[in-house]
């Protein structure tokens, strides 16, 4: 596939992904609630919103997550998110580095991330079929503080120029996550993950996982879009389980909390981030909410204003929660929907454990 290709390929990624955005959170997270106690016995000045993980140290428990690069519509918006991140402090992922791979001369759609923030945290993205190599290539490039390593078998399936070989994934993924100097994240792009599949995954030594569930982007519906009309897989669009549902399966296979489990998937406010933090994330990503934000020059100022935002809902929550840390949010008390219900009732997941947290302190 040509430069232009590749180019034309992401921007059409970009407009896609525009145009299925919507402000609403996503059905799950909206049918989740918080049994709520009226005696908090907290102060808001108690509470810390800094997180640790690998190392890395990030100053509030959400990031931008991976978007674009390789193209010059990919540029521009990587260098806005590298300008947010450079004026909040919120960490960035670049979006596949898989297109300056095979071009090196779209390199710089994904350099200007590093150039423009050169003291933030940023992980470099590239997908499970990408050998070893490839990967240090890819943190070379960004001089990145981890690398995604996403797994996308149904866009693959529906994309028409995508792969069809799936064998070699696990092999890579146990070969990078054993010989890189840097952590290293495997992530969905927004189909969910079973607690099958993180086992797996733990079983060749992966320590972080990003769940990334349905409710946000759906990269199957993308790349339909992307085909001839007659030839189109309408049946794999919203392929996949949620971000809740996803999180529940992968506390009921990390009891030991060995294992560092990012959220992300249709995650509109603060709300949404303090939910996902009580079922276990130690990090939520957004990309599609910050990518409507700077897709123009303007933007930047409201993407600024939104971080901020976003940081003063998560304590106004975790006030109310009378949680201290993101970590204590892991004892509060949570009702699930109708859907929720069922899925847990199926996969033998214990729903009354989390409605009643609290009470084991």
């Amino acid at each position: 596939m040509g430069t232009n290709s590749v180019s034309r390929r992401k921007d059409q990624h970009i407009a896609l992904a525009n145009q299925q955005y919507h402000q609403e959170s996503a059905r799950d997270f909206e049918d989740m609630r918080f049994v709520h106690h009226s005696l908090p016995q907290i102060a808001c000045e108690e509470i810390q919103l800094e997180t640790r993980i690998a190392g890395l140290e990030f100053a509030f428990p959400f990031f931008v997550n991976a978007i674009t690069g390789g193209s010059e519509r990919a540029y521009e918006v990587n260098h806005r998110l590298a300008r947010l991140a450079r004026e909040t402090g919120i960490a960035l992922a670049s979006g596949s580095v898989s297109a300056a791979m095979k071009d090196p001369s779209l390199a710089r759609s994904f350099q200007v991330l590093r150039k423009e923030n050169p003291d933030g945290v940023i992980f470099a993205n590239l997908g499970a079929h990408h050998t070893l190599d490839n990967a240090k290539k890819a943190v070379d490039l960004l001089e990145a503080d981890a690398l995604q390593l996403h797994v996308n078998a149904p866009q693959e399936m529906v994309m028409p120029e995508g792969d069809r070989d799936f064998r070699s994934w696990l092999r890579n993924i146990e070969d990078i996550v054993a010989h890189l100097d840097v952590p290293v994240i495997v992530k969905e792009v927004g189909f969910g993950m079973s607690r099958e599949a993180i086992r797996l995954l733990q079983s060749v030594g992966v320590d972080m996982i990003d769940i990334s569930g349905t409710g946000g982007t759906d990269f199957a519906k993308i790349e339909n879009h992307r085909r001839p009309l007659a030839d189109r897989y309408d049946f794999l669009e919203g392929w996949g389980q949620s971000t809740v549902h996803s999180l529940l399966e992968a506390a009921s296979v990390n009891q030991s909390e060995k294992t560092t489990i990012i959220a992300s998937g249709g995650i509109k406010n603060g709300l949404d981030i303090v939910k996902s933090l009580a079922l276990g994330a130690s990090l939520v990503g957004m990309s599609n909410h910050f990518l409507h934000l700077v897709r123009k020059e303007e933007g930047l100022l409201l993407a600024i204003a939104e971080v901020e935002r976003l940081q003063d809902q998560i304590r106004t929550v975790m006030a109310l929660l009378g949680a201290k840390t993101p970590k204590n949010l892991t004892k509060t008390d949570i009702l699930f929907g109708w859907s929720t219900h069922h899925w847990c009732q199926m996969r033998g997941i214990d729903e009354i454990y989390y409605a009643n947290r609290s009470s084991s302190l």
